[in-house]
């Protein structure tokens, strides 16, 4: 039997700081199915990696105004086209302001371009193991994507993975507090083991709430918020009650 708190708690607190179920519904992200992620086009994932990267570490609005440009600039990112980029290619890229023209980023994008087409020649599409891979190992999709991508580590799989409409939870700074809180983890996750004390508490809440783990990850970050606790104080009393 899991020793942290149930879902059905985690939800009301989150209602009841929130002003109701209505307004934490509203505030859930879309989730995507299996159908549709498949139907997508690998040249859609592409650009949404690719937006990702950009945005890590900079201003996303700033992302999101030039992407038109962006868009332009990389020939709606065709991966066949991208991954042919060489070194005229990538200079020219890293001239022209359209886009942000940070070198490194750019470079990302024909390394993630090939690795989308391994993908493809094995999985019929990236679309396609994107679609398959289970949610319940979620975690080990992120591992992936951090493995064989480009610039796709720490929190960057994850944020894509739900820009794309993947199922997948996220260890924002509130998911994390209620996580050490719970005794789920000490830290921020990044060995296997944590993330698999994770996935597990994760599984387990969404097994209760019948809900995807999107929806159970913003709910169990609004029922914490802002300097709910730090890492270094023990877990509130409401945590330690019995059920």
């Amino acid at each position: 039997m899991a020793q942290y708190e149930s879902f059905e708690r985690i939800y009301q607190r989150a209602c009841k700081r929130k002003g109701g179920a209505a307004a934490v519904d509203a505030l859930l992200p879309p989730v995507s199915t299996s159908e549709e992620l498949a139907a997508t086009a690998d040249d859609r994932y592409l650009s949404l990696m690719t937006k990702r990267v950009f945005q890590a570490g900079f201003a996303w609005r700033v992302i999101e105004q030039k992407w038109p440009g962006f868009e332009a600039a990389f020939r709606g990112f065709d991966p066949e086209h991208c991954a042919a980029l060489d070194g005229p290619g990538l200079e020219a890229l890293a001239a022209d302001a359209r886009i942000v023209r940070n070198r490194q980023k750019i470079g990302s994008v024909p390394r993630n371009a090939r690795f989308m087409l391994d993908i493809a020649e094995t999985h019929g599409s990236f679309a396609q193991w994107i679609a398959d891979w289970p949610t319940d190992d979620i975690v080990g999709l992120w591992r992936e994507l951090s493995r064989r991508g480009s610039r796709l580590g720490g929190m960057s799989a994850c944020i894509f993975l739900r820009m794309a409409g993947k199922d997948s939870f996220q260890p924002t700074g509130d998911v994390v507090a209620l996580l050490i809180a719970n005794n789920i983890v000490t830290k921020a996750p990044t060995s296997r083991a944590e993330l698999a004390a994770c996935q597990a508490a994760f599984n387990d809440w969404a097994e209760q709430a019948s809900r995807p783990l999107s929806h159970v990850s913003r709910i169990c970050a609004l029922s914490v918020g802002d300097n709910w606790m730090r890492a270094d104080e023990p877990p509130p009393p409401f945590l330690l009650d019995p059920e």
